[in-house]
């Protein structure tokens, strides 16, 4: 491992990180994330600049080294309503939330959006002091391939990515794949630790998150836009997988 990647340049000390290269919490994460070359996982700073990338994740971002991302923030490499969305679940593990596989958007090295389930955590210091933040991310097709799910269940997820706001029944999902319900609801959780139905929620809570961020759509019409049709049951839905409601997510982005 090149632990120099973990020692970025900066035009003044003032802006550096490099303190964080010292932190023992630092190398012994690195020592055991560093092991999954297939999963792409970074090390951020309290500003949100990236102090270290894995080589799977700068393969994702279709870079040939970590030189381009190091020192930098999600906002100089993502779409703006992509950024803003890790922007803002940086600052909520800052303040010690904990996210844990949950479903979101993210770029693929072509340029496309795809489906990622992704853990961050805070990363805290031998005093007790947040001193940055870490997370791994694993993209949900190419997982299912590789575990050898077969091309029905893939067939499945597909569709719901791109059809999630249609009223979607498990019965044609069921048809679809040439599965029984109990066959389906076992592949989903085996590969995605999920129900189809929790599937086709997150997908369109993540919609909605993307929606409410980049359009001035009215909440209401972003839920029924995504596929809910009970305003009330999309709120509560929308603080249980972000933690906040979707009208305080809009405050936060008219606030910059």
């Amino acid at each position: 491992m090149d632990k120099s990647r973990l020692t970025p340049s900066y035009h003044n000390e003032e802006q550096g990180v490099d303190h964080l290269s010292n932190e023992l919490a630092v190398q012994q994460i690195i020592q055991m994330l560093d092991l999954f070359s297939n999963t792409p996982f970074w090390i951020k700073d309290r500003e949100g600049r990236f102090v270290y990338i894995n080589q799977a994740l700068i393969q994702k971002m279709g870079l040939k080294n970590a030189d381009p991302v190091i020192g930098r923030s999600d906002i100089d490499f993502c779409p703006q309503h992509i950024a803003k969305q890790f922007i803002h679940d940086d600052k909520m593990v800052l303040a010690g939330e904990h996210i844990t596989e949950r479903l979101e958007m993210n770029l693929l090295s072509n340029g496309e959006i795809a489906w990622f389930s992704t853990s961050k955590r805070p990363l805290i210091n031998k005093h007790g002091d947040v001193i940055g933040t870490y997370g791994l991310t694993r993209h949900i097709e190419k997982s299912v391939c590789a575990f050898g799910a077969d091309k029905n269940l893939h067939r499945v997820i597909n569709f719901i990515s791109h059809n999630y706001m249609a009223e979607l029944k498990l019965s044609d999902l069921c048809e679809m794949s040439h599965l029984s319900q109990s066959a389906l609801e076992r592949r989903f959780k085996k590969h995605l630790e999920m129900t189809p139905l929790q599937f086709i929620n997150k997908v369109r809570l993540e919609n909605s998150r993307r929606l409410l961020i980049e359009s001035d759509l009215p909440i209401a019409m972003v839920a029924h836009t995504v596929g809910f049709t009970d305003h009330s049951y999309f709120s509560r839905q929308f603080k249980r997988m972000f933690g906040e409601l979707p009208s305080a997510l809009r405050i936060e982005v008219s606030e910059g």
